[in-house]
């Protein structure tokens, strides 16, 4: 018996999954499927999709997933990030009509060399990217563009935290460690300056020390912008704040942080940490926020 079964058949044995289970099998017995990207979202989605009763289908993306996804799903397929003919083939030869799209994809790595090799796409693809975007390939208007091709086949785009949503961000600080006065001041500053960066699809994150700002995200992700603003700030004890667009789809690239932005964090020496509660996805929430206790990075969601 694979983990796979032997989770389900653990999961099923306890009357509160039973019960959950048969009264979800009452609306629906139809599977659910996953897009999934890299890090540990795709792995809570999973999670509480298994947790419903429902079968899985997960596509991985190539290069991006972790291949331990493929041990929790029902059936399993691999495909490119620009084969979006395979996605669908997957899904309607297995009868999904609902998916979630999950998971980071490095928007770097589309700019390296022999990307057009590395990333060849299918004609649909293809035709989504020169013809419907050629004037605007930001990432809001390529998702949406991905969205609405698999509704013309019948495959709905879920909301992304549908099946994780107590790994929100709540409102008010969240971990034990409490921001200082200094750091609150920078954190109404900062809020405003970051609100505006999202509002004109600059980037999502900003870093900010003093009331002065020392970095802004753009296509580096988060990761690179925290890096270079802990070698702006060799003294440390700075502020990061993280913002969902304006007027968030929470379908698709739901601002996201977890255990590896608080090590990055605290390698940087950041002091506290920002995020736009109930729009903002912590991965493994408990165990992110012990860690940002343990590392004395206060978490704060407004």
């Amino acid at each position: 018996m694979n983990e796979r079964m032997i989770e389900k058949t653990t999961m099923t044995s306890s009357p509160q999954h039973s019960a959950y289970s048969e009264k979800n099998s009452m609306i629906s017995d139809e599977p659910i499927g996953i897009i999934a990207g890299a890090g540990r979202l795709p792995f809570s989605v999973a999670d509480g999709i298994i947790t419903s009763g429902r079968k899985l289908v997960i596509v991985g993306i190539s290069g991006f997933a972790n291949p331990w996804l493929e041990g929790l799903a029902d059936e399993f397929a691999w495909a490119g990030v620009t084969r979006m003919s395979k996605w669908i083939r997957v899904f309607k030869h297995h009868n999904v009509r609902k998916v979630v799209m999950i998971g980071s994809v490095k928007k770097t790595r589309m700019h390296e060399r022999f990307r057009f090799l590395r990333y060849l796409p299918d004609l649909r693809s293809a035709k989504i990217w020169y013809c419907q975007l050629r004037h605007d390939k930001r990432d809001n208007p390529v998702l949406l563009a991905v969205a609405e091709e698999l509704a013309k086949e019948g495959i709905e785009l879920m909301s992304s935290v549908e099946y994780c949503k107590e790994h929100l961000a709540h409102e008010g600080v969240m971990t034990q460690l409490q921001p200082s006065s200094s750091m609150q001041l920078d954190i109404e500053f900062g809020w405003k300056i970051a609100r505006a960066s999202a509002d004109l699809d600059v980037g999502q994150s900003l870093a900010v020390k003093e009331r002065d700002i020392l970095a802004v995200e753009a296509v580096e992700g988060t990761d690179a912008m925290i890096a270079r603003a802990g070698s702006l700030c060799k003294k440390g004890n700075w502020t990061m704040i993280k913002v969902a667009r304006p007027n968030q789809d929470m379908r698709f690239d739901v601002p996201t942080v977890g255990p590896e932005t608080i090590k990055n964090l605290a390698a940087a020496k950041c002091a506290t940490l920002v995020v736009e509660a109930e729009k903002t996805l912590i991965a493994d929430k408990p165990a992110t926020l012990a860690l940002a206790d343990k590392l004395k990075i206060a978490v704060v969601g407004k």
